[in-house]
């Protein structure tokens, strides 16, 4: 059997059953299930159903409960949008008045499906007919087969003259060892072929590396870094009217956004009662001068990301701290002075430092009912120590 042949048998009524059957198993009873199964089915089927039940649970990091009623291939677990993004990305189209829209590159179809949610109609294209399978069958699991069209095609072939928007999400992964692809131009299809498709629609989202040179954005589009519960998840390129320029980071799952005001980075200074840790999309995006703005800081050091200030100012794009010991880096009377402190619980964080937190903990031989927070970074220039707590523990 081909792996669409395998895929199909996955669809049919033996097929369901046998995955209904492995939704409630655990990992570690599926080689006695598989034992069992193949006295009444065939071994492909069973084969492919078990491997079908293990992708759906690693899925369910980025799917939820739907996860369990979705059909995946390996590539589309690795490379597919999270559920929460994608919806993101999908209220904002909705909400510059996009009802239909060329999804190109559309894998498994997880940003089709949340485009639909929201009311867009959508062709979903992809050339691998395996991921087109997928799609189909998770636009028909999920009951949004009417809105979802899934065509099997090259997205350069395409046609997407008449729909209100496009998105493209191009692989960016090799293959066959599936190492992540760094340069903008080696994405399939490339990044300079997707701006330009995209330049041709009166709305467009491209969505890119998080890590992606800056050098590399182009300058009519706006750049949205996306991170959901602090960890960066990607970068989109949005083009047409309303959807402005420059740079954007949005927290997940707060939904706040911060659109970047071009502020030259601010002058160092001396560390503060306050630390801020500014969320990922926000370093990413180069924001760190509007954070620091926000709260009337300054940075610690011209080259580290961490702001500081006297007064605690909220902000939903940083996580504060109070700053209780500033001190030279020295293992030894880090490790005396929480042995004094009875801390016996430290986070210990790292920007700028060489030093490894797993390996500083082993040496620190923590025991004690406190906690502590230790940042290793550098102060105008110097490896130095921060000892603090959140803001909230110090309130």
């Amino acid at each position: 059997m081909t792996d669409l042949d395998t895929f199909a048998a996955l669809l049919t009524p033996e097929g369901r059953a046998l995955l209904d059957e492995l939704r409630h198993l655990d990992a570690a009873d599926e080689l006695t299930a598989a034992t069992r199964l193949r006295r009444d089915h065939p071994a492909p089927l069973v084969s492919a159903a078990i491997g079908q039940a293990q992708l759906r649970r690693r899925a369910a990091a980025k799917f939820g409960a739907d996860a369990q009623r979705m059909y995946f291939t390996p590539n589309g677990v690795e490379q597919s949008t999270r559920t929460s993004v994608a919806a993101h990305r999908a209220a904002r189209l909705a909400g510059l008045g996009v009802r239909t829209l060329a999804d190109l590159c559309c894998g498994i179809g997880g940003d089709a499906l949340a485009l639909a949610r929201a009311g867009i109609r959508v062709l979903a294209v992809d050339r691998d007919p395996l991921a087109c399978a997928a799609a189909r069958a998770n636009a028909e699991a999920l009951g949004l087969a009417e809105l979802i069209e899934v065509r099997c095609a090259e997205v350069t072939e395409v046609d997407t003259a008449g729909y209100d928007a496009v998105f493209v999400d191009p692989a960016r992964r090799s293959r066959p060892r599936g190492g992540r692809i760094f340069d903008p131009e080696a994405y399939s299809p490339p990044l300079s072929w997707a701006v330009e498709a995209a330049r041709t629609a009166p709305y467009a989202a491209l969505k890119i590396a998080p890590g992606v040179p800056h050098e590399a954005l182009p300058e009519d589009a706006e750049t949205e870094w996306i991170s959901d519960a602090g960890d960066v998840k990607e970068a989109v390129l949005w083009f047409g009217a309303g959807t402005g320029g420059g740079r954007r980071a949005t927290l997940l799952p707060s939904g706040a956004s911060l659109l970047g005001a071009g502020l030259p980075d601010p002058e160092p200074g001396p560390v503060g009662g306050w630390l801020y840790e500014p969320d990922g999309a926000v370093i990413r995006a180069h924001l760190v001068a509007d954070v620091a703005q926000e709260v009337g800081g300054r940075l610690i050091d011209p080259t580290i990301a961490y702001v500081t200030a006297d007064q605690l100012v909220p902000t939903r794009y940083a996580t504060a701290y109070a700053i209780t010991d500033v001190l030279p880096f020295n293992v030894k009377k880090l490790k005396a002075l929480l042995r004094e402190r009875g801390v016996g619980v430290a986070v210990i964080k790292k920007r700028g430092s060489a030093v490894e937190p797993e390996e500083l903990r082993r040496k620190l031989k923590l025991g004690g009912p406190h906690s502590c927070t230790v940042f290793l970074t550098r102060v105008a220039g110097a490896p130095t120590m921060l000892l603090g707590h959140p803001a909230a523990d110090a309130a």
